[in-house]
């Protein structure tokens, strides 16, 4: 009989092997922390491989084409009401300036378009859409951003509208005021008289060509902080940012050497050229945002970095003894009256990512034995005195979980001796656990007693 698996790459067995078969406690300090940063590229790799970052960045470019008009028709209205509106299409040129000519014709249209939405003569409806298309974009980004913080939901409603509006309307005119300051600075009298004196002159040569690289890096830290519906640690949202930041310049380098050096694209593509490039552009810059986002979140929760693997699925030995822990847990705060667990501390808790810690607390949640405390940060508590839940309780709720209408044991076949056997095994567990309960578990007065949690 033929073996119809995938065969394994022995180069990626021995990679994986050298990674993670590795007692990280007992490595050198620089040793680990070597380990820990190829672990992080592998995961980001990983994450390309699978295809999901750069799905979400296609679709991101499509959403952009669309929004991006009514996006920069609503901020110039914004910028126009504090007289800054004229650096728009500066600012669109040196954004595009890599793209030579083709990136001057791309800024001119965008401006002609955006100069043809009159929003006074739009009328109510028509500036409701504008708002709802502008809306749907930062909609679209925070749920791209969530995906890579494993966030399965968004805002609540009311805080998205504030938030995106906050955005569109507050964003332009910081980042244009920081540009206008950034150029009044430049080319300020009492500058250009420090830039004659050494070593002042080389030092400003020298910052003033990292401006730009300090400005974008800044930015991407700032949109990794506020956009994920999860709260980023500012080294975490640098360290992403410093990444994707570097990433930008390079590739618009990269690019710009390679519309140099590639003349035949506009005799193929003809009138398209422009446009096919500017949206392989755009494709580009979300791609090296979400990779940035990628990293952030690595740096941020290492936990993740454990296993080779981004989605893993529990046996059923190990979904009953990780509930027993998150039980234990979150029974033993409970019980000592402290702090109650949050999902980011049980998933660096248990060494496990937090997928595998949602699965446990949303399925105990749905079977009302747990709940979210009400101050922040959320935590986990349970819905009822600890001795009036049982141990067994706790694993038949696990073990039923998604379980359907339409699919369910007692819907299976019939076969007597397959019934029998599986009431003995019931019976034997309920009758070894019972009276057991997570009171027991958490202060240590069952059958077999518990340290303390640290």
């Amino acid at each position: 009989m033929m073996d119809t698996m995938t065969p394994k790459s022995p180069i990626k067995d021995r990679i994986i092997n050298a990674l993670w078969n590795v007692d990280l406690a007992q490595t050198p300090v620089w040793k680990r922390a070597l380990i820990q940063v190829i672990r992080l590229f592998y995961a980001v790799i990983r994450d390309l491989g699978d295809g999901q970052l750069t799905l979400r960045a296609m679709s991101l470019v499509y959403t952009t084409l669309l929004s991006l008009v009514p996006l920069l028709a609503v901020s110039f209205s914004v910028l126009k009401g504090f007289g800054v509106h004229n650096q728009v299409e500066p600012a669109l040129l040196n954004i595009l300036s890599f793209m030579g000519d083709q990136g001057v014709e791309i800024a001119g249209r965008i401006i002609g378009f955006v100069d043809n939405v009159k929003v006074g003569v739009l009328g109510s409806l028509g500036l409701a859409l504008l708002l709802y298309t502008v809306i749907s974009l930062l909609q679209k980004i925070e749920t791209s951003f969530n995906y890579t913080w494993r966030v399965k939901s968004l805002r609540p409603a009311s805080q998205r509208f504030s938030g995106y509006l906050s955005v569109v309307m507050i964003g332009p005119v910081l980042i244009f005021t920081a540009l206008g300051l950034t150029t009044t600075m430049s080319s300020n009298a009492v500058t250009q008289e420090l830039m004659a004196i050494e070593p002042f002159g080389t030092t400003l040569r020298v910052i003033s060509r990292l401006i730009p690289y300090m400005m974008i890096i800044g930015a991407f830290t700032f949109i990794y902080i506020i956009v994920p519906n999860a709260k980023v640690k500012i080294r975490s949202a640098l360290i992403g940012g410093f990444v994707s930041g570097i990433l930008w310049e390079t590739s618009g380098w990269i690019f710009a050497a390679f519309l140099v050096s590639s003349t035949k694209q506009a005799a193929i593509y003809s009138a398209f050229a422009s446009l096919i490039l500017f949206m392989f552009w755009l494709y580009l810059c979300w791609l090296i945002l979400l990779i940035g986002a990628s990293i952030a979140f690595y740096h941020q929760h290492p936990e993740h970095l454990a296993t080779p693997r981004r989605n893993l699925r529990l046996s059923n030995r190990l979904k009953e003894k990780l509930t027993l822990q998150v039980a234990y847990l979150i029974g033993t705060h409970y019980y000592q009256e402290r702090p109650a667990w949050t999902r980011e501390a049980l998933s660096k808790k248990l060494k496990v990512p937090m997928e595998l810690v949602d699965s446990i607390t949303q399925c105990l949640q749905h079977k009302a034995l747990l709940t979210r405390s009400k101050e922040k940060p959320y935590g986990f508590v349970p819905t009822r005195p600890l001795e009036a839940i049982e141990i067994d309780t706790l694993l038949d709720a696990v073990r039923s979980d998604d379980e359907g209408p339409y699919l369910r044991p007692d819907r299976l076949a019939h076969d007597m001796p397959v019934e029998n056997l599986v009431k003995e095994l019931d019976k034997a567990r309920s009758d070894a656990l019972k009276g057991r309960t997570v009171k027991d578990l958490a202060s240590g007065t069952g059958r077999h007693r518990s340290s303390r949690v640290d």
